[in-house]
């Protein structure tokens, strides 16, 4: 293939092996996501850094290690905020980009905006000049987080989406986990008073990220975005080389689907921008529906909705208090801290359990379990955090019930990992057509930034004024979670990314309507290729026709529809 570059793995390896490969990047880019996440950190705990440059606390006198003691808890939480800002702006220009140029190129361009955020921020100075870095940091990690799953969904095999995906959040927690430590390693270098504490763990991310900006240029671009720029042949050979030689007709008739829908698809029109995809949630009176049965503002609305649960089910509040519950039990500040470095460890190895579960399970069933897991470790840790803390006088009893709601911190953060942490990361990246993925899981991104940057603003003071009983807000929400994904979420597993505009034919959000429709299309139209082929749609035009098994466009404005009529000039 003389169009690819002969330095490219793809003619090194093929079927698993190139899969591997592939997700070895990928899960380079999600390392330095988490590692960027975990390392703030130990990074507000250093001397140098909160007390003698950014100025939000003073050395606290009670502790038995050298720590930050904060006293302007708006400038630390500015600080660290002021990120997610960055990452709503990064995934939305990252989105954007990537329907232009390619996954590839935009992977490149976040590895190389994060290295000069890195840089940026290790040199800080003064509060501005960190609020700046942290800003442009956090836009190339949005570039990141909105093109590396779609790029790894749209090379994986429909049976091992799941899979592949969270082996690489698995790589994110290591991330957190390196950061950590390496920050705890870190604070004992000029008994905690140096700048090394914190310029070193911030500077050594870049080491990463220029490894990924060098090698990522030698890996495949998405077929499917090469079939949807016109670029059909380097997409065969690609695709061919991930099915593997022995499946070349399996290979084909994939890349004939992807073909063929690609080319309905491509009549959308207008509903490829961000404003439309948005809006489309609304009437047709206001402007609305013009994705037609595509109904590309519900699933809009539905990957912001599940990325902002993800927050709210608790892992902000764990991840950020862990060392107050740890405290509670009796513990100094000294193991506090290496005990939240053991948690963070064990939550690394609970998402191997989401590898070989998730593609079994299905994401629905996933989510259930993590929420009734995750909900009853919240409401007991919550009621021994209380016990704890009325029986201050008795220190076996305050020591007894802390360590029993520190061990169920334990136990969420290993619920979560086993479940919520991959979930809504892999869902927006399978459920939008091929013409507007990356910009659909733009979108998850942007309410997983909404999501991080509400929790980090409300919980300093919810925490304050309701102590304790903020775990059981938690709780409350991973009990609401779990109707709301019944009701709202279809199953996207074992189902290639090119039938989920079946699933998403329906008119009604609920589920049991989608999934009936969905069976009635793929019983009316066996062989979606051939279907594809004939430039009949697998969706109806409405309801009412599909009730008598006629077929219209998948897309608004698709001429050839039972009447002839256009859709899109209608709407």
């Amino acid at each position: 293939m003389d169009l690819i570059s002969k330095h490219n793995v793809v003619h090194r390896f093929e079927r698993r092996q190139l899969l591997i490969a592939i997700n070895c990047v990928a899960g380079l880019a999600i390392f330095f996501f988490g590692y960027d996440q975990g390392m703030m950190g130990s990074v507000n705990v250093s001397i140098d850094y909160g007390v003698n440059r950014m100025g939000f606390g003073i050395i606290d006198p009670d502790a038995d290690v050298a720590q930050v003691k904060v006293n302007n808890a708006l400038l630390q939480g500015g600080i660290v905020s002021v990120y997610y800002l960055g990452t709503l702006v990064g995934c939305l220009l990252g989105g954007w980009i990537g329907e232009k140029v390619g996954r590839i190129k935009v992977m490149a361009l976040g590895a190389i905006w994060g290295v000069i955020g890195a840089s940026l921020q290790t040199s800080a100075m003064n509060p501005s000049w960190m609020i700046c870095a942290r800003l442009v940091n956090g836009i190339g990690t949005g570039m990141l987080n909105v093109i590396v799953p779609v790029w790894a969904t749209e090379t994986a095999s429909h049976t091992s989406r799941g899979q592949f995906v969270a082996i690489e959040f698995t790589l994110n927690i290591f991330g957190v986990v390196v950061a950590y430590w390496l920050g705890f390693g870190c604070s004992f270098v000029g008994g905690g008073k140096s700048p090394f504490v914190w310029r070193f763990p911030i500077a050594f991310q870049i080491i990463p990220l220029l490894f990924l900006f060098v090698i990522v240029f030698f890996f495949p671009e998405s077929p499917r975005w090469l079939v949807k720029v016109g670029r059909e042949a380097e997409a065969r050979y690609i695709l061919g080389r991930l099915r593997g030689e022995d499946e070349y007709g399996l290979a084909e008739a994939e890349f004939q689907d992807i073909r063929n829908v690609a080319e309905l698809e491509k009549k959308s029109g207008k509903v490829n921008s961000y404003f439309f995809m948005f809006w489309d949630v609304m009437p047709k009176w206001m402007g609305g529906g013009t994705s037609g049965n595509l109904h590309i503002g519900r699933r809009v609305q539905l990957v912001i909705w599940l990325q902002i649960l993800q927050e709210w089910i608790g892992i902000a509040g764990v991840t950020i208090y862990a060392n107050d519950i740890f405290n509670q039990a009796g513990y100094s500040v000294f193991k506090s801290r290496w005990i939240a470095g053991i948690n963070d460890i064990s939550y690394m190895f609970s998402t191997l359990i989401a590898v070989f579960t998730l593609d079994r399970l299905g994401r629905r069933v996933t989510l259930y379990w993590g929420c009734v897991v995750m909900g009853i470790s919240m409401f007991l840790a919550g009621g021994f955090s209380r016990l704890s803390q009325n029986n201050q006088d008795d220190p076996h009893l305050k020591g007894a019930y802390g360590a029993a709601g520190a061990a169920f911190t334990f136990v969420f953060t290993a619920g979560f990992g086993a479940t919520w942490l991959t979930v809504p990361w892999l869902y927006p990246a399978e459920i939008f057509p091929l013409q507007v993925r990356a910009k659909g899981n733009a979108w998850g991104v942007v309410g997983w930034s909404i999501g991080n940057g509400w929790t980090v603003l409300l919980l300093p003071t919810m925490f304050k004024n309701i102590s304790e009983k903020t775990f059981y807000v938690f709780g409350a929400c991973n009990a609401i979670s779990i109707p709301i994904v019944w009701a709202f979420y279809p199953e996207s597993n074992q189902r290639t990314l090119e039938e989920m505009d079946l699933l998403f034919a329906d008119n009604s959000w609920f589920t049991w309507d989608a999934e009936r429709t969905f069976a009635r299309l793929k019983e009316e139209n066996p062989d979606l290729v051939q279907a594809a082929q004939r430039h009949q749609s697998v969706v109806s035009g409405n309801l009412d026709a599909l009730e008598k098994g006629r077929q219209r466009s998948l897309v608004p404005g698709q001429k050839g529809s039972p009447d002839g009529s256009d859709t899109n000039e209608k709407a």
